[in-house]
């Protein structure tokens, strides 16, 4: 039986579609969460902190540089803590997007990004299992050494350039859905 969240059912996490405009920006919404959560029926809301910071060695690489913004989210189904998601934006994207602020508007820092002409065009998400570290476990309310699924989102340019890079750590309550044509 899947867990379930404060709105007593599953957040739809769809990757086909949380990336389009109109999914993100629907009613309203300050991004994909924000839409998911509406969407399955929950009350989303997100703790927010944002910070300039030295990025992770395998961030950077992945970045091309260290200097970035940190918007580190707490993200909410209610009162239940649902998931934990650290971004890393390179500076001089975040300046221009304007992202720098903890509420970044209908659509989020993806609709930001585009209108500041950093259109993300590729999204690659690896999906692995994780053990919870002291810090995750508490927050989620798991045990030190649980199993937790971690998305390692990386978002490019039609030109290649890596704009954001976002852990996601999920707690309970999630439905991962990927969908893919076939020809």
């Amino acid at each position: 039986m899947p867990s379930t969240t404060a709105s007593g059912g599953t957040i739809l996490r769809d990757a086909s579609a949380r990336y389009r405009k109109a999914s993100r920006e629907e009613g309203g919404a300050r991004g994909a969460f924000d839409a998911e959560t509406k969407r399955s029926g929950g009350a989303p809301r997100a703790e927010v902190t944002v910070r300039r910071d030295t990025a992770p060695a395998d961030v950077a690489e992945l970045l091309g540089g260290e200097a970035v913004v940190v918007r580190a989210r707490k993200m909410y189904d209610g009162d239940t803590l649902v998931q934990l998601a650290d971004t890393y934006i390179p500076v001089d994207v975040a300046e221009t997007a304007g992202v720098e602020q903890v509420d970044t508007g209908v659509g989020g820092i993806i609709s930001r990004f585009a209108e500041a002409g950093f259109a993300q065009a590729e999204v690659t998400e690896d999906v692995t299992q994780i053990e919870a570290d002291a810090e995750q476990a508490a927050a989620l309310g798991v045990e030190v050494g649980a199993k937790l699924l971690q998305i390692l989102h990386v978002g490019r340019t039609e030109q290649g350039r890596a704009v954001e890079v976002t852990r996601h750590v999920l707690g309970a309550g999630w439905t991962l859905r990927f969908s893919v044509p076939v020809a």
